[in-house]
């Protein structure tokens, strides 16, 4: 026999045998429970029972337990098992046949051990269960070996071995399952209005969520891990580590995580979750515009007290030196207003400035862009920056002239030349 046979026999035997066997025992009484245990674990005796028991465990890649333990069996009936089979496909996604997983059981604990004997791997790295399906020669001799007058042919006890993969030949869900009602194509001949649906079980791909549990505990409690750690806190150089943050476990099965899964079981029913709450976004107060600071980032309005001041000058119809000052304070204001936006948008220009979702002119994106280019440009040419003070002007004018509406005068072109005088002035702050 292969050696995992005989080795998964051998450990059978020491368990039951040391549950069996207590101290106050005579040599007698010993070696008849040794003789018993013989028998018990023998082939012609152990396969076939173990052949009638597999059907009472279903290897399935996504077992129902997990979303309700009574989902398998009910008083409603029962679910089938699903045994998934996806190809391998480089898509980017953590998915059924994206990642080697061992497949997961369902079913009464009392049938583990036979489990486990069809999961044994052999020497050519097939398992047992395998060897049936394919009907190899190892299958057959140790099949063979049973007992034939018991009525334990190859055959009876191959098929009561691949009852364990057997889904059957209708899929039945339950009613204790998430359900999702998706919509697809309605059928050719019906009214347009009808909507067809086709109903989604939701289920867990136990294997995955094992295989991310037993990655999360080898990046956490490595030995190797241990030792980065214990160098970093004494400041010692390491190789580094990585560390994952607001995990936590989800237990499933309560105190019998048997009767959910065989690796929910050998995991202790316990495994990890990720953090999944939406992610906190920063607050911008300032946005670098897409298409023109002019109208995405400062308003005629943020600057209405200006411009109502200046109307109450220019009501008075007085002209004087006070007066033409006081004018030029308030043009100034409203200069300083965008220079000081002009500083806040750069500010954010790195972050948030990008190149191909942008529709800036490309005089506007060498004023306000931070990038090494612009900044070259912006130090060492003046034709932009004519085009940056005729806009500002144009603002002065416009604003004046929307916040008053229909109360506003109308400046002379000798008034809109001095106020493009003013921008000039600031010619340099506007670099």
């Amino acid at each position: 026999m292969d050696k995992a046979i005989t080795t998964f026999f051998e450990e059978r035997k020491a368990a039951w045998l040391k549950k069996n066997i207590s101290s106050s025992m005579s040599e007698l009484e010993i070696s008849e429970v040794e003789q018993q245990c013989e028998s018990i674990f023998s082939l012609n005796q152990w396969l076939p029972n173990a052949a009638k028991r597999a059907g009472q465990i279903s290897i399935s890649t996504h077992p129902c337990t997990f979303s309700h333990p009574s989902a398998r069996k009910n008083k409603n009936g029962y679910a089938s098992s699903i045994i998934a089979n996806a190809a391998h496909t480089n898509d980017g996604f953590v998915r059924t046949g994206n990642v080697s997983v061992e497949a997961d059981a369902l079913g009464n604990a009392a049938a583990l051990d036979v489990y486990k004997f069809l999961t044994l791997e052999m020497d050519d790295g097939q398992t047992l269960i395998e060897h049936l399906e394919q009907d190899t020669p190892q299958a057959r001799t140790l099949l063979t070996r049973a007992n034939h007058e018991e009525g334990a042919d190859y055959q009876t006890l191959k098929q009561g071995f691949l009852e364990m993969t057997s889904v059957g030949s209708e899929v039945i869900t339950s009613s204790k399952i998430k359900q999702v009602f998706f919509p697809v194509n309605a059928e050719s001949g019906r009214e347009p209005s009808i909507t067809t649906y086709h109903q989604l079980s939701l289920l867990t791909a136990s294997g995955i969520v094992f295989e991310l549990r037993k990655r999360l505990d080898s990046m956490r409690f490595g030995d190797a891990i241990k030792i980065a750690r214990d160098k970093h806190k004494k400041y010692e150089v390491h190789d580094g580590y990585r560390e994952i943050y607001n995990l936590t476990t989800i237990g499933y099965g309560g105190t019998k995580p048997q009767n959910i899964s065989v690796l929910n079981n050998q995991n202790g029913g316990k495994t990890h979750l990720f953090m999944s709450a939406p992610p906190k976004l920063k607050d911008r107060n300032i946005h670098f515009p897409k298409s023109d600071f002019f109208s995405q980032n400062v308003n005629y309005y943020q600057c209405k007290h200006q411009f109502y001041q200046l109307h109450q000058l220019y009501k008075s119809h007085e002209n004087n030196m006070h007066i033409r000052a006081e004018r030029d304070a308030y043009y100034q204001s409203v200069i300083d207003h965008i220079i000081e936006k002009m500083w806040q948008v750069r500010s954010v220009a790195l972050e948030q400035y990008i190149p191909d979702d942008n529709q800036l002119s490309s005089v506007q994106k060498t004023w306000l862009c931070e990038q090494e280019d612009s900044k070259i440009l912006r130090e060492t040419t003046d034709d932009w920056l004519e085009m940056i003070i005729k806009s500002i002007t144009t603002f002065l004018l416009h604003g004046y002239e929307k916040v008053l509406g229909k109360k506003a005068f109308k400046f002379s072109d000798e008034e809109q030349g001095f106020m493009h005088k003013i921008v000039v002035n600031n010619k340099e702050a506007l670099r």
